[in-house]
């Protein structure tokens, strides 16, 4: 399967390695220019026991690898997961979605065949409905789904707990 993972945070950079480490092809695309150069190379910027050697030993493998380009991965892309940041909002402490509705239109644009569209990001009930309006709205003639997974990933045991979960949560109404 062909995985463009949207975003190399915590969530996005754990989960699209482990993706690669069950052999899938995966692209982790992000905007920030710097941090894919030194994802590039070889340079991890957060810390998760045996992230480095997972990473390493997957881009050796050819199975990841990272770009600022986006519209290649989503186009070649089975999946698509938006696993962007939903910092707290000032004032109200709720999320703040703006990222993962950006995230919904550049993927949008990109789309080419059917294609699931997860959301891996913590993001409130309705979140796929809105990402789902954003889509279609973008491009009407688009072919995909959208799916919720929401990550379950604990700092410092993010990587056991991806692949050894206690639970997986998957919802759509597709």
């Amino acid at each position: 399967m062909r995985v463009a993972m949207i975003g190399t945070g915590y969530v996005g950079l754990v989960s699209g390695a482990c993706f690669a480490d069950f052999g899938h092809e995966v692209t982790c695309v992000d905007k920030d220019a710097g941090k894919i150069a030194a994802l590039q190379a070889g340079e991890i910027p957060i810390y998760e026991p045996g992230l480095d050697a997972l990473v390493a030993s997957n881009v050796r493998e050819k199975r990841l690898d990272f770009t600022t380009a986006l519209a290649g991965p989503v186009a070649a892309a089975d999946a698509v997961f938006i696993a962007v940041g939903t910092p707290s909002r000032r004032g109200d402490g709720h999320a703040d979605l703006s990222y993962v509705y950006a995230c919904a239109r550049e993927i949008a644009a990109a789309l080419d065949g059917f294609t699931v569209v997860v959301t891996k990001s913590t993001v409130p009930v309705g979140t796929g409905d809105e990402v789902e309006r954003i889509i279609r709205e973008t491009r009407p003639d688009a072919q995909f789904a959208v799916v919720s997974n929401p990550e379950f990933l604990r700092e410092g045991a993010a990587i056991r707990d991806f692949k050894h979960p206690d639970r997986i949560v998957v919802g759509t109404t597709d």
